[in-house]
């Protein structure tokens, strides 16, 4: 469990790497660079276009890969996932300029961006399977929490080339040349994730399955058939999420810098000590979701949010540093009490014939929600001098809409399981 787990866990912390980097990218320079002829409001808002192109396309690769893993294995959907993030972000730190080759740079952008999205959106659902799937029930939580330390984990590899490149570069050339490093360097990360993950055992529950010749024919036909009522409440259920990590990691980074004139590497040392908090607590939290059940935290962490939105855009128009890392730091602390435990909720409440499909297109559609339009509608909302309180409206809506989805969801924990068979009463799957 130690070696799947830290497989998983360096896994998707490569992939994530390369989804941050041109968040960051989107959010200090892609504007100017490739969107020369907008004001820079507008060339803002094109940018986080493009970055929100990678979560439209992530149940996509959701669907992709999601058949793969639930016809063929889940092994084979970490490497396949991995390579093709690999090479798009690679891709992306070689695009010339708009001011090279013209129009042609912001499409190829938008290209590489959608099959960034399309190798994540695989990615998330073969890493928690195969780990959840290995784990022992009664510390489920735990284990698969391991890849959900991927993205912070991701986060500061990202962030920490960006820092240092934004502190030892001038500003000419982190726009010439600079801030295509970060991509140029997913390339050797992807490399070493492949040979860690090539020595992987299958999951034991895909072969059982295989061995008695019950795999799904066709896994998305199953899910949205008999199962899309669930699909749409666990999307609108972790949008509150997606929807805070890219609004404390993305759009405050773009707002602080470009509004209340905050220092780049201020902004991205406050972002990236509560990011680093985050991922410390993040099996702390899973081993409460092993304690007292995954539905339990995911609605304090809902309730969390909404409560927490608008003392954190407060604090954040202070643009102390300290304040301003205090109220990222509470955000997602409420964020990961959810998102520890959704790599063993998700599977637990699918059929293992299509769980691969199923987990991973309800938490990639929660990407679409939350995610995709949340730097756009901040950054559209938060116009005038005055402090941006259409933010947390916003993001407060989101969390109540969260926390309704949650409270319409089962409970998991084995236990609790066990408990509904006994007595005769529905379980979840």
């Amino acid at each position: 469990m130690t070696r799947l787990a830290a497989a998983s866990l360096v896994g998707t912390a490569i992939e994530f790497y390369d989804f941050f980097v041109y968040g960051t990218a989107a959010a200090l320079v892609l504007g100017p660079l490739f969107f020369p002829a907008f004001s820079p409001l507008a060339g803002t808002l094109a940018a986080f276009g493009t970055f929100g192109i990678g979560f439209l396309s992530r149940p996509l690769g959701s669907v992709l890969f999601g058949h793969i893993g639930d016809r063929h294995g889940r092994r084979p959907v970490l490497l396949a996932s991995l390579l093709l993030t690999g090479v798009a972000t690679v891709g992306v730190g070689c695009v010339p300029t708009y001011g090279a080759i013209g129009a042609a740079a912001p499409v190829l952008l938008l290209i590489l961006r959608f099959l960034q999205g399309l190798g994540l959106g695989g990615e998330w659902g073969g890493a928690v399977l195969l780990t959840a799937e290995h784990a022992p029930e009664r510390r489920r939580v735990l284990w698969s929490s391991f890849p959900q330390i991927g993205p912070s984990v991701g986060f500061l590899l990202a962030n920490g080339v960006m820092l240092g490149l934004s502190a030892t570069l001038t500003e000419a050339q982190f726009r010439s040349w600079g801030w295509r490093v970060p991509f140029w360097a997913a390339g050797v990360l992807a490399l070493a994730g492949l040979l860690l993950r090539t020595s992987l055992a299958e999951s034991p529950q895909f072969e059982e399955l295989a061995r008695r010749g019950t795999l799904a024919r066709v896994p998305l036909a199953e899910v949205v058939r008999g199962h899309w009522r669930l699909v749409l409440l666990t999307a609108g259920a972790l949008a509150v999420g997606y929807a805070v990590f890219y609004t404390v990691t993305t759009w405050s980074l773009a707002y602080a810098t470009e509004k209340l004139g905050v220092s780049r590497t201020v902004m991205l040392g406050c972002i990236m000590a509560a990011v680093a908090v985050m991922g410390t607590c993040t099996p702390l939290a899973a081993m409460l979701g092993d304690r007292y059940g995954r539905r339990p935290l995911c609605l304090a962490g809902c309730t969390a949010a909404a409560l927490w939105m608008a003392p954190m855009i407060a604090l954040l128009r202070t643009a102390q540093p300290l304040l301003m890392f205090l109220g990222f730091l509470v955000a997602l602390l409420a964020f990961i009490t959810m998102f520890s435990v959704v790599a063993a909720y998700l599977p637990e409440l699918y059929e293992p014939r299509m769980r691969c499909t199923g987990a991973a297109v309800g938490y990639n559609l929660g990407g679409v929600v939350g995610g995709a339009l949340t730097p756009v509608v901040a950054t559209a909302v938060a116009v005038g001098d005055g402090p941006p309180w259409g933010v947390a409206a916003y993001l407060t809506a989101i969390a109540l809409l969260s926390l309704g989805c949650f409270a319409l969801l089962p409970e998991t924990r084995p236990a609790v399981a066990a408990d509904h068979a006994a007595t005769g009463a529905s379980a979840p799957a």
